[in-house]
């Protein structure tokens, strides 16, 4: 099949409002890349200050209630999510690697045998062949993209909407010599440059909790399929546990989305209202955070203890608190030299915000960000 991906013109796709910083995506040395963006002297501090400014006044004794900051954020979304991926991109692979979720750790094996087992399951899932097209929807980096393209053979089309990401995706994709089996497009999932019918199967990870809400792209990954067609998804939901009217709740919950740039999360019932809503049938569905069966939970690599297997010392000690404090203080270092831009301990701070209350509320057990479900457009449409 051509691996050309037909893109049509949308005019109501949300564009950029705001000026991004200068980035290099050719450069994989973190240190390198925030010399970059400190060449602008003024616009990551511009993108820093927008993004805070989402979540209101945090000395206000109303701010976990605040109602007027949560439709600010869901009717900005795409610009909420466009300047915390400028603000953090550096960051997610210097600690992360270039696969940004979470997934199911096993005692003894390494970090990323992990990662890339949970990303080959919704492969398996979605039963992915050779010479299918398949969507990747909110690819980030395309670290997913490029292990399921590998494992299954298939032609995956990464969507993402922050330009710096889009073209670090091409140039990772292209030092693999995968540029056959990955694409990346610039698209917002509200609004896809994809006509009608267009994907045989299509997946997400971890993404459309950025949406502004989980209807406008579930719709769209809809529309986008071919009749029979599946959906795959890792999603960041609430629990059954959360308890909208218990201000530490409320509090955790906060400081997880400003953390991760989500507008308001959404429940597990709401996730498969909306599904169903916009006409999938929900094949099945299980939220994998609860099942610990020979498992760490899934927040273990931000939390402040090892298992046995000493390569992971390797893989994640920048994810842990003692990694995290110290890179907090190294950066404030290169901010106060000129070496790091202006606002990147704000950038720390935010991702340790949001780090720090993952973990309060994995062990609250009052969020999962790996709600998986499995959906089908109907072959027979009204």
């Amino acid at each position: 099949m051509p691996t050309e991906v037909k893109v049509v013109p949308n005019a109501s796709a949300h564009q950029r409002t705001k000026a991004a910083p200068t980035q290099n995506p050719e450069t994989d040395n973190f240190f390198s890349r925030l010399k970059t963006k400190a060449t602008d002297t003024t616009t990551h501090g511009t993108v820093v200050e927008d993004y805070v400014n989402f979540y209101g006044d945090h000395e206000s004794n109303n701010h976990i209630n605040n109602h007027s900051d949560v439709k600010n954020r869901k009717e900005n979304a795409q610009t909420l999510t466009n300047c915390f991926y400028d603000m953090v991109t550096d960051f997610y692979e210097y600690a992360w690697g270039q696969s940004f979720h979470f997934c199911k750790y096993y005692k003894g094996e390494n970090f990323a045998t992990n990662i890339a087992r949970h990303e080959d399951n919704l492969a398996l899932k979605l039963q992915l062949k050779p010479g299918e097209k398949c969507l990747d929807v909110g690819c980030g980096v395309g670290g997913p993209m490029r292990e399921i393209a590998k494992f299954s053979g298939a032609t995956v089309v990464g969507l993402n909407n922050n330009e710096y990401q889009v073209a670090r995706n091409q140039i990772l994709s292209e030092r693999l010599e995968l540029g056959n089996l990955c694409h990346v497009v610039k698209g917002d999932f509200h609004h896809m440059p994809f006509q009608d019918n267009y994907f045989d199967k299509a997946y997400a990870v971890e993404a459309t909790c950025h949406a502004q809400k989980l209807e406008d792209p579930y719709a769209e990954i809809y529309r986008t399929l071919k009749p029979g067609g599946y959906f795959a998804c890792y999603e960041w939901l609430t629990t059954d546990k959360y308890d909208e009217n218990n201000p530490e709740h409320k509090s955790i919950m906060l400081g997880l989305e400003e953390g991760n740039s989500c507008p308001k999360l959404a429940s597990i019932p709401q996730c498969l209202e909306q599904l169903r809503k916009v006409g999938f049938e929900v094949v099945e569905h299980e939220d994998l955070a609860a099942d610990t069966r020979s498992c760490l939970p899934w927040y273990f690599p931000l939390d402040g203890f090892y298992d046995t297997n000493p390569l992971n010392f390797y893989f994640m000690w920048a994810m842990k608190p003692f990694g995290r404090s110290f890179t907090r203080r190294l950066v404030s270092v290169l901010e106060l030299l000129r070496i790091a831009p202006k606002g990147t301990c704000k950038v720390a701070d935010v991702l340790n915000l949001g780090a720090d209350n993952l973990v309060l509320a994995g062990k609250e057990e009052i969020f999962t960000p790996m709600f998986y479900f499995l959906a089908r457009k109907p072959l027979n449409k009204d």
